[in-house]
């Protein structure tokens, strides 16, 4: 059975199967901040999303972060390993690209276990 969760005008944002929680892309609200800051504000929205959805980020699968610009990538492993500590890391890609939209420096996808 596939169950979708909080419907946008363009797709939901989870999607339930077989146990597993896929994610639509997550960017933050205040795209002022810089990279950390950004990336901070999606790991909150991911609690978020996982609590409502019956999860947590404990049972994280895998993240694929898009980020347009590699200097600041040190402050976002810092924002992500401040909010996931080492023995729950999932696996995890960062991948480069040209644009994301204004002033947004980091996308954020995930899967879950439910």
């Amino acid at each position: 059975m596939i169950t979708r969760h909080f419907q946008s005008k363009i797709n939901h944002r989870v999607v339930e199967h077989n146990g597993v929680l896929y994610f639509g892309g997550l960017v933050a609200d205040d795209t002022t901040q810089d990279m950390k800051g950004q990336t901070a504000q999606i790991c909150a929205k991911i609690d978020d999303l996982l609590a409502q959805v019956g999860s947590s980020k404990e049972k994280l699968l895998t993240a694929m972060l898009y980020i347009t610009d590699f200097a600041q990538k040190d402050g976002m492993n810092d924002a992500w390993l401040a909010w996931l500590p080492g023995e729950i890391l999932p696996t995890r890609a960062t991948i480069g690209v040209a644009e994301l939209g204004k002033n947004i420096l980091i996308e954020v996808v995930v899967s879950a276990a439910k």
